[in-house]
């Protein structure tokens, strides 16, 4: 899929484009933003929420675990030369140690984890 980033209506807002979706960044107004839409690092805690989030509840579903809801909060910082994400995620159902241990692992094992955890390459071509 491509992805398209353009120039939005705010000092430092953009528009990114997936597909026919349409979702704003800017940077908060002390960084010279205005603060229309996440920064892009939120945007890159979002995306590891969400994937935690989507990757358990399939597991669940799949092995018929009464999983009401997940709840996923990400916290991103610079932290001691690495940038790190600490995830918390809160199952809601009637579900025990074992099940609840298991989508933990599962949840360790979703793509955008996998992807920030592992070795991945960047190309630029300028067009």
């Amino acid at each position: 899929m491509e992805i398209k980033v353009y120039r939005g209506a705010g000092k430092l807002q953009h528009v990114i484009e997936i597909g026919a979706h349409q979702v704003l960044t800017d940077e908060p107004v002390e960084f010279g933003g205005e603060d229309t839409g996440p920064a892009p690092h939120d945007l890159l805690a979002a995306s590891l929420g969400a994937c935690t989030a989507l990757t358990v509840t399939l597991y669940a579903r799949h092995k018929q675990f009464d999983l009401q809801d997940v709840q996923v909060r990400v916290e991103h910082e610079q932290q001691d030369g690495a940038y790190v994400f600490t995830r918390h995620i809160h199952y809601v159902g009637q579900l025990d140690d074992a099940q609840r241990a298991r989508m933990t692992a599962v949840a360790n094992k979703c793509p955008i984890h996998k992807l920030l955890s592992g070795k991945f390459a960047i190309v630029t071509e300028e067009e």
